[in-house]
Parts: structure tokens; sequence; C-alpha cells
């Protein structure tokens, strides 16, 4: 059962990480306070689709699109039900990855026996096996609604695109990281901690919610880490509920296994003993915080065009660290709290050798390798120095517009040897040169889902045949901070914000003429920049994507033949 539940801790720890991302779609905007006015209503300006063409079910453009009648740009939140239950579920991962702590495992029995013997009845240690659970919740919830009051929606907004709070939130979860490789603990005052230890010596209500603040106290060392990493996963993803969201999923999680042991007290005898394996499951943590904590760094790095964090740099940390991962696991590398380890159990060596194969998985990227899987966490390919891969896409022939001096082409490139525009004007002109539809490419720098599409659904054949050869691709980053020439920079209309910004302007273009604020998002116009068929938001289905190129390509011969 012990090894086990260590199994089961490492998949929690990972997957509490991954899930927020994996399951969200990305909103980049950092207007603030925005009021949507009427806007131009692009539905009115599509143009007549021959029959022949056929939509497959792919995602609704009306989903994505804010309603002006209830939203503002502003607040900038993708409050979309699969950001807040993908959040929802990485809390609910988090608690029980939590619960497997040092510090909360072994309290368990101690806890459940003040409810079964010191309740008097069965019924009664059910009802404070409920209310404490209950306290929990409230507590966790109360600190996720703290975060969002403190720092508002503006700043909540901001944050999941500012540079400055992505190289924050660096700074924090390796501070977190740390904590869990054992250099130190992060915990709370002992007076404070002690004060409300006395008060949960009352009896009723009000001694079971000091009790469970006590729990929350007392395991912050252990549960600080993963809650900061939740709070700032939440913050980075610009939902105003996110961080209320993400501690209901904790302290659920966190909450149930009290409640079931309290409820049937005689499987406390199945628990594994506490030992060695619970630090094990601490550092493993520390290992994966560690990894993914550049994730935000490479975002700070990317907006500003440093090229310090480039494609085979991330790769070679990643590897470096995740090898030292492997070897932890097979018991060579020991930290201070680690206990000896005189043999290797099957499931530890199982991970061990998944750790190890993940590592060598990475090592082809570092020449080039796509490498789809990690593609959402990865800088864009064209960040790679040296790249093998993308020898096969450079050496095809070569557009008309390569002739072309592009406008931003010094900060931008395109994946796959794709000859983009950066500069949404410039396409339009050259689109009414070459007779060939404009995809405008809403995208940004810190958009993990823009990645995927870029190196699971751009690269199949059909598709890049198509971006290649039959339209003016025109990739739009709208959390860039290049900024502008003096004589380019306005007052927006439509937000009566000064623009300064390469990011700024498209993200204005993308709000006044479209209405919506996530990415990635596609839409398909004309050289006079008139939107020809539905928009498409994230989706992976290449048939879906093919199907959407293909239409756009009929409507726009079906309005030139006219």
């Amino acid at each position: 059962m012990k090894r086990i539940l260590l199994t089961l801790s490492l998949l929690v720890g990972f997957a509490c990480i991954i899930a927020p991302t994996a399951l969200a779609q990305d909103t980049l905007l950092d207007f603030d306070d925005v009021e949507f006015t009427d806007g131009q209503d692009t539905a009115s300006e599509y143009l007549d689709v021959p029959d022949d063409v056929v939509f497959t079910d792919g995602q609704d453009v009306a989903e994505t699109v804010v309603d002006s009648t209830t939203s503002n740009v502003g607040s900038g939140t993708d409050g979309s039900p699969q950001t807040l239950w993908g959040i929802f579920i990485a809390g609910i991962i988090g608690g029980f990855a939590a619960f497997l702590m040092p510090c909360i495992y072994p309290m368990v029995p101690l806890t459940v026996s003040f409810f079964t013997k010191q309740s008097g009845t069965r019924s009664k240690g059910v009802v404070n096996a409920l209310l404490y659970g209950l306290f929990i919740i409230v507590i966790y919830v109360a600190l996720g609604m703290l975060v969002t009051l403190v720092f508002g929606a503006s700043a909540l907004n901001e944050a999941a695109s500012s540079a400055w709070f992505n190289l924050l939130f660096f700074v924090i979860i390796i501070i977190f990281a740390i904590s869990f490789l054992g250099a130190f603990e992060i915990t709370l005052p002992s007076r404070f901690v002690n004060k409300m230890d006395e008060k949960s010596n009352r009896g009723g209500l009000l001694g079971l919610f000091f009790m469970a603040f006590t729990l929350a106290l007392v395991s912050f060392s252990c549960t600080g880490p993963i809650i900061g990493y939740l709070l700032v996963e939440a913050v980075s993803e610009g939902a105003l509920m996110g961080p209320a969201i993400g501690m209901l999923g904790f302290s659920v999680a966190l909450a149930i296994p009290f409640m079931i042991f309290a409820f049937f007290p005689s499987l406390l005898k199945e628990m594994p003993r506490s030992g060695g394996w619970l630090n094990t499951v601490k550092v493993s943590l520390g290992f994966l915080e560690l990894a993914l904590a550049f994730k935000f760094l490479s975002n700070v790095d990317l907006a500003y065009h440093w090229g310090i964090l480039d494609r085979e740099v991330f790769l070679a940390i990643w590897i470096v660290i995740f090898g030292l991962f492997g070897l932890y696991l097979l018991g060579k590398l020991k930290f201070s709290h680690d206990s000896s380890v005189p043999y290797i159990s099957i499931p530890r060596l199982f991970f061990a050798i998944a750790m190890l194969s993940f590592t060598v998985y990475m090592v082809p990227g570092m020449w080039g390798a796509p490498l789809k899987a990690l593609s959402a966490w990865l800088p864009p390919s064209p960040t790679q120095d040296f790249n093998l891969h993308g020898v096969g896409f450079a050496s095809s022939t070569p557009q008309a517009s390569n002739a072309i001096v592009k406008k931003y082409g010094d900060v931008f490139h395109a994946p796959h040897g794709i000859d983009a525009f950066y500069d949404y004007d410039q396409a339009l002109a050259y689109s009414k040169q070459v007779g060939k539809p404009v995809l405008l490419d809403f995208t940004g720098w810190s958009c993990v889902n823009c990645r995927k599409m870029e190196e699971s659904v751009w690269p199949d054949p059909q598709v890049l045949k198509r971006l290649k050869e039959d339209y003016i691709l025109v990739s739009l980053y709208v959390d860039d901070r290049t900024e502008l020439e003096p004589d380019e920079q306005y007052v927006s209309e439509f937000s009566g914000k000064k623009i300064r910004r390469v990011g700024q302007k498209w993200s204005d273009l993308q709000a006044s003429r479209f209405g919506t604020n996530a990415q990635p998002y596609y839409v398909i116009v004309d050289s006079d920049g008139k939107q020809l068929v539905p928009a498409q938001a994230y989706n992976e289905d290449i048939q879906n994507y093919i199907v959407f190129l293909d239409s756009g390509i009929a409507s726009y011969q079906a309005s030139t033949s006219n």
C-alpha cells in the first residue's frame, strides 16, 4: 500500500502543475477598466460561401466572443467554465498531494482519534468530522478570496501577461522548490500558531474551527509551496475567481480524507506507516516545481526579447533537472532530510525509469526535434539557434514576399519556414498584390495553446502547404513589449488608452474588431480586412483546421469572382 501511495503521489504532483494550462484557453490582454462600445459587426460582413463547402464541428467562435452588454475588456479575465474547471481540478490534485506531505499525513490518526474518542457517540463524531472538513474548506477558500480582494480584477488580469509579474512568480516558485528540496522550511510565527492551538481546545463549533485553522498553520511548511503555486497559476490565468476556485478544490481534496477516516476508523489500520517515503514525495514535488518555474522566466525572456532562455537553453536546464530527479529516485542523490535507501522498491525503480526516459526523450530537442508532447511548455522553435529539424522547412521554395523587408521581421520569426508578416497593414497591402486571403494569427509569447497549435497542427503537410501557398499569414503578438515608433503611438478610440507597444496595438485590434480577448484566435480576411468565414479558436483537430482554411479560400475566390 505504501508503494502504491508513493507512486500515486508523484503522479499527483506532476498533474497538479500541468493541469491548469492544459485545460484553459490563454488570455493575454492587459487592458484595464475598458468598456465595450458598439464596435464593427463582423458577422454582417461574412461573404457568401459556396454550397459545396461543408463545415465540421469545430469550436464555436461565439463561445470566445465577449458579450458587450455584460463584460468589459478591462477585466480581461478568462472566467470561462473551462478555465475555472481546470483550476478547480488542479486544486483537487494539489490537495491530495498535500495530504501526503510529512506535515499532514502523520496527523491523521491523532485527528481522527479526537472525533472517535472525545465526541462521545459515533453520530456526534461524524458530525464533528463533517464540521471539521467544512471549516478546512472555509479557511482555504477565504484565503483565495483574500488574494482576489487584495490584488483586484485589474491586477489579476495584468499578472496574466505582465513580464514583471511572471518574473516575480519565477522567483517565488524557485523559493518554494528549494524549500521542498530541504534547504529550509517556510513556517509561520510559532507564537501565532500556539495561540490558535490553545483556542482549538475549546469545545463546540469555535473549537473545531480553531482546530482546522491550527492544521492549516502547522502544515504550512509543507502546503505553503503547493498553495503558492496554485495561487500563482490561478492568478496567471487572469481569472477573477481563479484563486477562490483553486483553493476550493485544494481544501475539498484535503478535507475528504480526514472525514473518510473519521467515518470509517477501521481504515486507519490500512494506512502505511509514516517514514522516509513522505520526504521522497516532498522532494519529488520540489524537482517538479523547480523545472516548471522556468516557464515563467521564459515568458519574460520572450516578451522582452532578451534571448537568454532560448529553446535549447530551456531544454538543457530541463534535461539536467529531470536527469537529477531520476538519479534521486535511484538513491544516487541524497538530501538533508532523506532516509537511507538500502534497496530500491519496484515502484520507485519504475518512476526512475520514467524520469530518465523523459530526460532522454528531450535530448533530440537540443538539435531541433519538435518534441510535440512538450510544445506547450517550450519556447517557440524559431528561438532555436541550431535546428537540424528545420533544415527541410528552410530549404523549401521561398515565397515571393521574401524580397520584402518585413516590419518587425527582426523581432518575430514564424515556425516551420512559413514566410509570415507581423504587421496587419503590411499584410493587407501584400494581399492585394498577390491576390490571396490573409490569415490573422492572434497569438502571444506566453500563450501555451498557441505553441500547441504551432507544433501540433501547423506542421501537418496539408496544413503547412495551405499556410505557405494559399494564405498570407500575419502573426500578431498581443503581449509583445516592443515599443512603437513615436509617430505610430496613438490613443485608442475603443479603449481610450494610450497605445505605446506593439502588443497593445494588436490587443486593441482584436478586441475592437472581433470582440474577444483569447488566444490563439484565427481570423480569415480579404485584402480589405473583411472577415470571410467564422473565426477559429484553440482546436487541435487537424481536419477541422484544414476545413477552416479551405472554407476561407473558397469564400475568398467566390468574392473575387463576383
